[in-house]
């Protein structure tokens, strides 16, 4: 049997599996499989539905978003117009496996059942859509992958799935979201003050109700996210002062509020109900992301190994499909009822083929804390160089599960390194919101620290050649590390910040999210300036390359153009490569040929750099190196 090597190309091989769902009865499953199609540039979506007493699959090419009816006779789900460049749902009969479009809108988000098994909620947005300009008398103007607003509004459709007639229509602010509760509809609104959108802080929720809107709860920071029937799930916090504190789990009975996940100290992902009421969860906890059952106050655990549950769904007697990862493996999708069962192995072909490096944990002491490592050991016993990678956030987290372009590097011969700083995830609220007015500052020492650990354990690891790397956070950590130390010989930094005051301004969530991690006042807080690796340029030593995509709203393209320029006017060795489309999730949701170049870039730079000391980055050569892998 072939070997499979890695390069920039091997992430196409994979099968990538999301959005599992289970039937009410527990009989049946759907779920979204994804081919990554190289040569035509795109990505292949296709439903796969399943019946759990049987072993046969069917499947709905060119489709997403499957929501079985109570019943479970009936699937609804959402087909793209490419011609039209809209979004059509369509329903099928699970029995005869023909289907009908019963709506088309420009933009959907989500689509629910009614317990009647006929009538579906279907949640989109609507936009001025003028083919001239854009205008906009709110903030922010955009937001990272969806572009500017244009005066969105969120969008509620109620329709008849027999007739194919809609029933109702009714519209709210922009990242409003609803569920059935009943007969009934409960959807969440983001609460105003000053005329100004709280997002993800406070929302209004709502009651909708035979055409009636009816205010149930107001400024309250956390939203209803699922419904029995009798029993409404809420996530999140009664009140919160940050942004950045934990959320965690509570249920509404109709008049009284009962507090479910406090008590457990984590982060908690999602939530969702079965018919009897019991409450199920997702953890962040130390590198973990692990999946419990809440049934009369005793927690059950699900999945609590070293692994990260990636979307999950239940049945109303109890099932549970779900979708594991772990650090050497892609998710696959497993069953739980009563013992954890894997369905799927999409991947393990290709696994058989392709080596995978495990993690190697440690804990450290940084400034008084005792914090999280962790290390992949490349196969070779001669002094090897360094690549620490830095995560998202601040409130990111790294642990158990697959990364490629870690498996990617070490099998290139690459320890790498990688810690959980203060203001991760992961760990208690006190633990998240230590790095907030000091991104930059005990955070990196916590890194630096937690490299010299790693010196300690590992002594065939060169540090005389450490490169550092990250995305957004770690893009902006990477900038700070370059300017504050010398132990770094190359960095690559992914839609990172250089200057703190241009995101607060240009970022789709500054106005909000740089006042709590940065400061208030902006235009006087000296955090701004102090805090940005822009004015610290002239520190720089080490070999730089700038990865950023135009449509990044989140970390927008000026953060990395101001780093370019200002270290090229400095006489630096610097790079940029700008892609012309993705968001700021480009690095795993761009084109197919976008990652490939992107991953290209990211390998051959630090190949050059690390390994065989190479002056300039001829990127000609490299890409013409590269169509020739395809």
């Amino acid at each position: 049997m072939n070997k499979i090597e890695w390069n920039e190309n091997t992430f196409s091989k994979f099968a990538y599996l999301s959005d599992p769902r289970i039937a009410k009865d527990g009989k049946s499953i759907a779920y979204v499989l994804t081919k990554t199609n190289l040569k035509q540039n795109k990505y292949e979506n296709t439903v796969v539905i399943e019946e759990l007493e049987s072993t046969g699959r069917k499947f709905i090419e060119n489709a997403s978003m499957p929501r079985f009816s109570p019943s479970g006779r009936k699937l609804a789900l959402v087909k793209p117009n490419e011609e039209k460049k809209s979004a059509e749902v369509w329903l099928y009969d699970l029995t005869s496996m023909s289907g009908k479009k019963v709506l088309e809108a420009k933009n959907i988000l989500n689509i629910s059942w009614n317990r009647d098994s006929r009538r579906i909620l279907v949640t989109g947005f609507k936009r001025r859509d003028d083919e001239e300009f854009i205008f906009e008398d709110d903030v922010p103007v955009w937001f990272d992958n969806k572009g500017f607003f244009d005066g969105e509004r969120t969008t509620f459709w109620i329709v008849d799935t027999e007739s194919e007639e809609i029933l109702d229509e009714f519209t709210t602010e922009k990242f409003s979201f609803g569920i059935w509760h009943g007969d009934n509809i409960i959807y969440n609104v983001p609460h105003r003050e000053d005329e100004k959108p709280q997002f993800f802080k406070f929302y209004d929720i709502y009651l909708w109700k035979d055409g009636e809107s009816e205010k149930l709860f107001e400024r309250v920071s956390y939203v209803a996210v699922d419904s029995n029937g009798d029993i409404l799930l809420l996530h999140g916090k009664p009140k919160k002062e940050k942004i950045s504190e934990h959320d965690y789990l509570y249920t509404w009975d109709g008049s009284e509020i009962k507090p479910l996940t406090e008590r457990f100290v984590y982060n908690n992902w999602e939530g969702k109900l079965d018919g009897k009421g019991n409450v199920y969860f997702t953890m962040a906890r130390e590198g973990r992301v692990s999946l419990y059952k809440l049934e009369e106050g005793e927690l059950i655990p699900i999945v609590d190994g070293n692994s990260w549950v990636i979307g999950f769904d239940v049945s109303n007697n109890g099932k549970v499909i779900l979708l594991k990862e772990t650090d050497t493996r892609l998710r696959e999708l497993f069953i739980w009822d009563k013992e954890l069962q894997q369905l799927t192995d999409y991947n393990g072909p290709i696994f058989e083929r392709l080596k995978t490096l495990p993690l190697q944990h440690f804990r450290f002491k940084s400034l008084g804390l005792e914090l999280d490592g962790w290390y992949i050991k490349p196969e070779t016993e001669e002094k090897a160089p360094v690549i620490v990678f830095v995560h998202g956030g601040p409130k990111g987290m790294y642990g158990y599960y697959f990364k490629y372009e870690m498996q990617l590097m070490a099998n290139k011969g690459y320890y790498i390194v990688f810690v959980n700083p203060r203001g991760s995830n992961g760990y208690d609220e006190e633990f998240a919101l230590k790095v907030l007015e000091r991104t930059g500052l005990e955070d990196f020492q916590d890194i630096l620290n937690g490299v010299e650990k790693f010196f300690e354990i590992e002594p065939n690891a060169d540090r005389e050649r450490v490169g550092i790397t990250g995305i957004s956070y770690g893009g902006f950590m990477t900038n700070w590390a370059l300017t504050q130390s010398d132990l770094f010989k190359a960095g690559v930094s992914e839609n990172g910040i250089s200057y703190w005051l241009t995101s607060y301004a240009f970022s789709d969530i500054g106005l909000w999210f740089d006042k709590e991690v940065i400061g208030e006042n902006p235009l006087e807080n000296e955090n701004y300036k102090k805090l940005s690796p822009l004015f610290y340029a002239q520190n720089v030593k080490a070999p730089l390359l700038l990865i950023h995509s135009l449509e990044d709203y989140r970390c927008p393209l000026d953060q990395s153009v101001m780093f370019y320029h200002v270290l090229k006017d400095l006489g630096k060795e610097v790079y940029i490569a700008i892609f012309k489309k993705g968001a700021h999730g480009h690095s795993l949701r761009g084109s197919p040929k976008h990652r490939a170049k992107r991953y290209k870039l990211f390998m051959e730079f630090f190949e050059r750099k690390l390994k065989k000391y190479e002056e300039g980055f001829d990127v000609e050569k490299i890409l013409e190196k590269s169509k020739s892998n395809e």
